[in-house]
């Protein structure tokens, strides 16, 4: 029977959602300890900790905390299991994880480990994190930010309010992606080398992106009068925006992203950094229950 860690960010609810959770994993006989990330670099080192000592390790919480846990983890053969409980939970909606708490727990005692890619980001600091659904560049980091800022707002809202305030000031931005050593200029609202095909919460980005085939989808959404930039961002909810002549999507192994002017640039729900940035796949490095 499985023994599991689970690392919790009490911010996004996760402790009531794993009280859910929890009784199911016991009562099948799973050994079960929690443990409270004061922040995402300290949730990595707890998550390392029990990887360490042969246990499954459960994220609790949102995309920051999956995204902090499961970079913690890549490469070192653990197995990760996800409680989604945060404001976008993007990464375990692109794994279509049950929502219901019975089927969850059953998956996460009797599901087989299956490989997933992460994403390596070296900053212009030459700073590395690991991240789980890849990294975005311009308006929606900004919309991101005000996201994450709010406290009226959760989920989808909170988002589509932060894009609008975002878009309201945008001026386009000039980008330089380079994809395996091939260069594109693009002039415009943002450039995204999606693992994931989703964020913003649901928003799918990149619809043809897949977590374990080793690429990176990279979207870029050239410049576009605003109101055909917000019908653009409603059919983010399907995936039909990819087929705007304003969006070019191109697939890669390692992507750079420049830019002409200081541009924020985020990564599993956070924004903490600007450009230039690296991204590069690590082909099958995570292992996770789904």
């Amino acid at each position: 029977m499985r023994q599991f860690t689970a690392v919790v960010n009490p911010t996004a609810g996760g402790a009531a959602i794993l009280h859910r959770v929890a009784p199911l994993l016991r009562a099948a006989g799973a050994g079960l300890e929690t443990e409270t990330g004061r922040g995402l670099a300290h949730a990595g080192e707890l998550a390392r900790r029990a990887g360490e000592r042969g246990r499954v390790v459960l994220a609790v919480g949102g995309d920051g905390i999956a995204g902090a846990v499961g970079g913690a983890l890549s490469g070192t053969g653990t197995v990760l299991g996800l409680v989604p409980a945060g404001r976008g939970n993007d990464f375990a909606r692109a794994l279509d994880l049950p929502a219901a708490p019975a089927e969850l727990a059953r998956l996460l005692l009797d599901g087989i480990p299956r490989p997933v890619d992460t994403v390596e980001l070296v900053s212009a600091a030459h700073d590395r994190a690991v991240v789980l659904g890849g990294v975005y560049a311009g308006v929606d980091a900004l919309a991101n930010r005000y996201a994450n800022r709010a406290r009226l707002l959760r989920g989808t809202a909170s988002y589509y309010a932060g894009a609008l305030r975002a878009v309201a000031g945008w001026r386009p931005a000039g980008y330089r992606v380079t994809v395996d050593g091939e260069e594109h200029l693009c002039r415009g609202y943002t450039v995204v080398a999606a693992n994931s095909g989703y964020y913003g919460s649901g928003r799918r980005i990149a619809p043809g992106a897949r977590v374990d085939d080793g690429l990176l989808d990279v979207v870029l959404i050239r410049h576009a009068p605003r109101r055909l930039f917000f019908a653009l961002m409603r059919e983010l909810d399907a995936g039909t925006h990819v087929h705007r002549p304003e969006v070019r999507v191109l697939r890669g192994r390692e992507i750079r992203i420049e830019a002409d002017r200081p541009l924020p640039y985020g990564a599993d729900g956070e924004v903490g950094a600007a450009l230039p940035v690296t991204a590069k796949v690590l082909p099958g490095a995570l292992r996770v229950l789904y």
